[in-house]
């Protein structure tokens, strides 16, 4: 399965997927006469080397700084982490995959659990901040935020988490666009499964702002590093999402770069320069690419991860 195949599953389904991370494909064979072939070595995250004392000496020092500059850090700090479908899960029941980890991701809890950690201001506040980006009210696998458009992004900004910002950079360039959710759409396969109750399954219009595909790369230099930046493909009546991609935008260089976690050659967390990533995006074309959208981060009230979730749109937006 192609790069995108597989991140449209991630984003459609985290249901329980048994996966060992990824290896570093071996060296290529040589002929017996010359030296055997060695496997380069694997790379470690930032993460791996820290005792528990030092991450979390980590997470709590500077917690007051800017959170883009915390959200750099954190996500850095996942570099080279393992790409690994659906790693997380409930910790029991349906997806029993372990609630938190570092030495795996997808492009969705690479961003997720980034968050979470930029978002603390010590390490006991992890657990509660991932879990309240990742369901919508309480930490079950029904009332996970499974669906970008239904659920993830809509929740997570009505919880002040997130904002929109893809019209304040393309202004005039921005254009509307819809994902709809229907019976019909519950009824074919990749929908199926997430086996969600059909009580459970969103159905409606959501609307999102956009960056055409084609002009992306104007405003790329302008958009601030730590901002969320999100995939769409075409809208298609039996796909559950039209969003199969998400990452951190960082300017570095004098160039726009894509940080995230990308099974196809990388099969780990990169920095991927966007024009090569938007190229390569363009190229698709049986499920077109049509643009992405911007978000950014907000952090939330200190009290939040003593507190118990907001009922259905009566968060505040936070502060950045």
């Amino acid at each position: 399965m192609s790069m995108w195949g597989v991140c449209a599953l991630a984003l459609l389904s985290q249901a329980p997927v048994k996966q060992a991370p990824t290896p570093v494909p071996p060296a290529r064979a040589v002929p017996s006469s010359a030296q055997p072939a060695v496997a380069p070595p694997v790379r470690e995250n930032g993460w791996s080397a820290l005792t528990p004392e030092q991450r979390a000496a980590l997470i709590a020092d500077k917690a007051e700084s800017p959170l883009a500059e915390r959200l750099l850090g954190m996500s850095e700090k996942f570099l080279n982490t393992p790409y690994v479908l659906s790693p997380l899960g409930e910790g029991q029941g349906v997806d029993p995959d372990p609630t938190f980890r570092l030495d795996a991701v997808d492009c969705l809890t690479f961003v997720e659990e980034s968050l979470a950690l930029g978002l603390a201001r010590g390490e006991p506040e992890v657990p509660a901040l991932l879990e309240r980006i990742r369901y919508a009210s309480t930490p079950t696998y029904e009332d996970r935020n499974h669906l970008m458009e239904a659920q993830w992004l809509p929740n997570n900004i009505k919880k002040g988490l997130l904002v929109d910002v893809t019209r304040r950079y393309a202004k005039a360039d921005t254009v509307s666009v819809t994902k709809t959710l229907t019976a019909r759409t519950w009824q074919s396969k990749s929908s199926m499964a997430l086996q969600l109750p059909s009580e459970r399954q969103p159905v409606g219009t959501f609307t999102l702002d956009m960056i055409p595909l084609d002009k992306v790369l104007e405003h790329a230099r302008g958009v601030a590093s730590g901002t969320i930046l999100v995939v769409m493909r075409e809208d298609l009546p039996l796909k559950a999402t039209r969003i199969t991609h998400l990452g951190f935008v960082v300017q570095k260089k004098k160039r726009t770069y894509l940080r995230h976690a990308s099974r196809g050659g990388y099969n780990r967390v990169v920095d991927e320069d966007l024009e090569t990533f938007l190229a390569r995006n363009a190229r698709y074309d049986k499920w077109r690419v049509t643009g992405v959208s911007l978000f950014e981060a907000r952090r939330p009230p200190a009290t939040l991860a003593s507190q118990p979730a907001p009922a259905q749109g009566s968060a505040d937006v936070g502060s950045p």
